[in-house]
């Protein structure tokens, strides 16, 4: 598929390009929809209540976690307008064909699949400008005309906030098996948080858990944690929320130096300490979900 310039379509990417209108469209496409869904095991969406808490470095590492677990898995990175996983993963250079089973999407490593918006973008510097509809029509393409093949997990990364993205998820994705919504331990996030939390309750969408991001730095020179942002708050707030908290994953310089080489922790630093609390955390979105009955424990 060839890339295009802010605010374009091409023949692939185009909100709804399969729709006759009407009711037989619509019909069509729930069918078409439903018809991907089937075949993918388990869809968890990875939310947090504002910007700067490291959901996307949590939902790449997540994804290849699950992996090393076993399991098959794709990303879908939803944030139309701030798309951060072709960086994560170093697919800056990676874009999104066609094929005849639909959208084939890139692939990173040992078989993750990858959709984000900036694989189809000239410059990873271009800016998207586009309204809700816009952002519906290409989240429902992604979901419905991507070639996902049969997974045991989909990683669905959406933007900060309870706006227009994780919506769409949430109301296409029907039966989605909950979500996961990252903090950092501040009061000021963890108030976001809390409006997070609702919003799943509000759209019957289940509460996998809460991870606590950035809590702690480990001293790269003594090995002991400082708490830079504090600890504990995360763990806390799922307490008064009754919503399952999964675990702390610290601060790591070495882990922070990979992130901005599009090297994810989990795979390149699998000793560190950040490595083996995310590698927990996967098992613990493994039990819960596997379980039947996700964010009850």
């Amino acid at each position: 598929m060839p890339r295009h310039p802010t605010g374009e379509q091409n023949e692939h990417c185009r909100p709804d390009r399969n729709a006759t209108g009407g009711a037989d469209g619509a019909v069509r496409e729930k069918q078409e929809l439903a018809a991907r869904l089937a075949r993918i095991r388990h869809k968890v969406l990875i939310l947090s209540g504002k910007g700067g808490v490291g959901k996307s470095t949590v939902a790449v590492n997540l994804a290849l976690a699950l992996m090393d677990a076993g399991r098959t898995a794709g990303l879908l990175d939803v944030d139309i307008h701030g798309p951060s996983v072709p960086v994560l993963l170093d697919l800056k250079e990676a874009a999104l064909v066609g094929g005849d089973n639909g959208i084939e999407p890139a692939v990173y490593g040992d078989g993750l699949k990858v959709v984000s918006m900036g694989l189809m973008l000239r410059d990873q510097d271009d800016p998207v400008i586009w309204r809700g509809p816009l952002k519906y029509g290409a989240i429902k393409q992604f979901i419905k005309d991507v070639n996902w093949g049969d997974l045991d997990y989909l990683v669905v990364d959406a933007p900060p906030g309870t706006g227009d993205e994780p919506l769409s998820v949430a109301q296409l994705m029907e039966g989605a098996d909950g979500a996961v919504i990252v903090t950092t331990p501040q009061e000021v996030a963890l108030s976001d948080v809390r409006k997070c939390i609702n919003f799943c309750r509000k759209l019957s969408l289940p509460v996998i858990g809460v991870v606590e991001n950035m809590s702690g730095l480990v001293c790269p020179h003594c090995g002991k944690d400082v708490e830079v942002f504090g600890s504990g708050g995360g763990e806390r707030m799922a307490g008064e929320m009754s919503v399952p908290f999964l675990g702390r994953i610290p601060l790591e310089p070495a882990v922070t130096e990979l992130g901005d080489a599009g090297k994810p922790f989990i795979r390149h630093a699998a000793g560190s300490v950040s490595a083996v609390k995310m590698a927990d955390v996967a098992v613990k979105i493994m039990e819960s979900v596997e379980s039947g009955n996700p964010g009850k424990g």
